[in-house]
């Protein structure tokens, strides 16, 4: 297996740099494979949605298309997919970003009843509870 960086699945995904994009097709498309597969952390996860809303200008829907193909592709695998899988849900109903959904999802599966924020978006979901309660 392979690590791959945030930055290498932009290329991929974005196809915006004449260089560096091409190395990453060729990597992904002929180095990876089912024996032989990329790793992608909860951090790359996280950081590729906040890289493709917040600076390429995706939207939601379209973030949550490349999400769920990265998590679907049989020659990447995801750390902790079964919470990213769920966390993908919360983010295409809810309004916070994919991270939140996706730390509060991890926060459950490590025994946590909810987690707090101040976050307004997150705060929408019944993951989190507000700490302007107290």
């Amino acid at each position: 297996m392979i690590g791959l960086d945030t930055n290498v699945l932009v290329r991929y995904i974005t196809q915006d740099d004449p260089r560096q994009s091409p190395k990453a097709n060729d990597f992904i498309e002929n180095t990876l494979s089912e024996s032989n597969r990329g790793v992608i952390s909860k951090i790359v996860l996280c950081e590729l949605s906040w890289v493709l809303s917040h600076t390429y200008k995706y939207s939601r829907e379209q973030v949550a298309a490349v999400l769920e193909q990265v998590l679907i592709t049989q020659e990447f695998v995801v750390e902790d997919s079964e919470n990213a899988f769920k966390a993908l849900q919360e983010y295409q109903v809810e309004k916070a970003d994919f991270a939140d959904f996706f730390l509060a999802q991890t926060h459950l599966a490590m025994g946590a009843k909810f987690t707090v924020s101040f976050d307004k978006k997150a705060l929408k979901s019944n993951l989190f509870r507000s700490l302007m309660d107290r």
